[in-house]
């Protein structure tokens, strides 16, 4: 079975600095990969250069064994909205909205009818198990809630890889932990793979593999 994903040497530099330099890496469909290493390490850089949130100075990125390094801002939006689900430590959802409006927020650009939309987006919210908690604010969520509907709402357009980035940073041990357990859940129930942004040896070691940057460097 080939890759879901494949970056090979990937260098970024903004002006002087080297944040990832000469950095590969592989990601099989189902697999759970962190990505250790301190702060100032390049993990975070090498992150959203795996998102298209960056471009590489040099090397490139294979998905699916399509090169996405040429795509412009455009077609990259495009190609991670059908293909990465993003997950934060800071959750970023949008105060105003409720847990199900921010699940189905990513869906607006796409011509299906508002009731097909609120559909979807509690099926990911019950996926998570939060269906019950579709129309409270994010203010009256708690965090383990908060990064739940920001995990549905990374779902919602049926992604192939998470990646996520310090996603129990904010959270106590307790909920860190189920929200990993809810990871194994999306991998064993759906084949999601996930690439999980760390610094924490206890989120590490429920990994599949473990990746460590130094100095941009993949060791």
């Amino acid at each position: 079975m080939s890759d879901l994903l494949t970056a090979q040497s990937m260098h970024k530099s903004f002006g002087n600095v080297q944040a990832v330099r000469d950095a590969s890496l592989q990601i099989a469909p189902g697999e759970i990969v962190a990505l250790m290493g301190r702060s100032g390490s390049g993990k975070t850089t090498m992150m959203h250069l795996l998102a298209g949130l960056e471009k590489p100075t040099s090397g490139r990125i294979l998905y699916q064994e399509q090169d996405i390094t040429p795509l412009d801002e455009d077609a990259l939006a495009l190609w991670r909205r059908a293909n990465i689900g993003l997950v934060f430590q800071a959750f970023h959802l949008i105060p105003t909205l409720s847990a199900l409006e921010n699940v189905a927020f990513p869906l607006y650009p796409d011509k299906i009818s508002a009731s097909e939309r609120k559909e979807r987006a509690l099926a990911r919210l019950e996926q998570v198990g939060l269906a019950q908690r579709a129309d409270h604010q994010p203010s009256k969520l708690s965090g383990g809630e908060q990064q739940r509907v920001a995990i549905a709402r990374a779902l919602v357009n049926t992604p192939g890889l998470i990646l996520a980035d310090e996603p129990t940073g904010n959270l106590d041990s307790q909920t860190g932990d189920e929200i990993l357990n809810l990871f194994h859940e999306l991998r064993r129930e759906a084949g999601v793979s996930f690439l999980i942004v760390t610094h924490d040896d206890k989120v590490a070691a429920t990994a599949d593999r473990i990746l460590v940057m130094k100095d941009g460097e993949i060791q």
